[in-house]
């Protein structure tokens, strides 16, 4: 008897009648969180320097020093602020010296050498020591030839009225002739300027010259006199 064969096992693709090839499972790595990754604080950074007085920058903020550390920047901007403080004191009074003494109008310097043009303006003393350019006003003579300041001596006192005394003497030379000028000043104490007393001015050999006089020109007699440079002129 004949076999029918079925046309749909004839239509199975080949594919089915290979043998089956064995699947292998690849494993895919996994993570873990280990101590050091998971909840760790940072790795400590160089340590810093202690601060002291004597290398504190300011570089570390307030909040970041001990209390030792807070007392030594304490201390160092004390020191600081002393320094300053000094320097601040030091510099008034040099300002007051350069003043009182040099650039007030009432200074020494100013008097003296407003004294000394006074010289070389007067006939009378030009007559005897010559030429203005050749006459010399210095203080005190020195013997020391390394020693060329030569200060002018000067005193100023304050009288039981309250009236201010300067008292000035300088010397004068030129190449003709050597004198001594002697000044006597008073400023009141209800002004704010000198007047001079007298001003004059000896001369070896040669009588002496008189360029302010006050007792003799009458000026504490009430008469209104010129006032130039801080200077009352008779």
């Amino acid at each position: 008897m004949m076999k029918i064969t079925s046309p749909i096992a004839a239509l199975r693709p080949a594919a089915s009648l290979l043998p089956a090839i064995p699947t292998r499972s690849i494993a895919c790595p996994r993570t873990y969180a280990t101590q050091n990754g998971l909840g760790s604080s940072p790795a400590p950074g160089p340590r810093r320097r202690t601060v002291t007085p004597f290398n504190d920058d300011g570089y570390v903020a307030w909040k970041d020093l001990s209390v030792g550390e807070k007392a030594a920047r304490a201390t160092q901007q004390s020191f600081n602020f002393g320094l300053v403080m000094v320097g601040l004191v030091l510099t008034g009074g040099v300002g007051y010296f350069l003043w009182t003494d040099v650039f007030s109008p009432d200074s020494k310097t100013a008097q003296f050498n407003r004294a000394v043009d006074r010289i070389k303006s007067d006939p009378r003393c030009l007559e005897i020591l010559g030429e203005p350019k050749t006459i010399l006003a210095h203080g005190e003579e020195t013997y020391n030839k390394w020693r060329r300041a030569r200060p002018v001596s000067s005193s100023e006192t304050v009288d039981g009225q309250g009236n201010s005394h300067l008292l000035m003497h300088f010397h004068v030379d030129s190449k003709s002739a050597r004198g001594v000028a002697r000044i006597h000043m008073i400023k009141r104490r209800d002004e704010s300027h000198y007047e001079y007393k007298y001003f004059y001015v000896d001369i070896k050999g040669h009588d002496r010259i008189v360029l302010e006089n006050a007792d003799a020109s009458g000026s504490g007699s009430g008469r209104k006199q010129l006032n130039l440079f801080g200077v009352k002129w008779g």
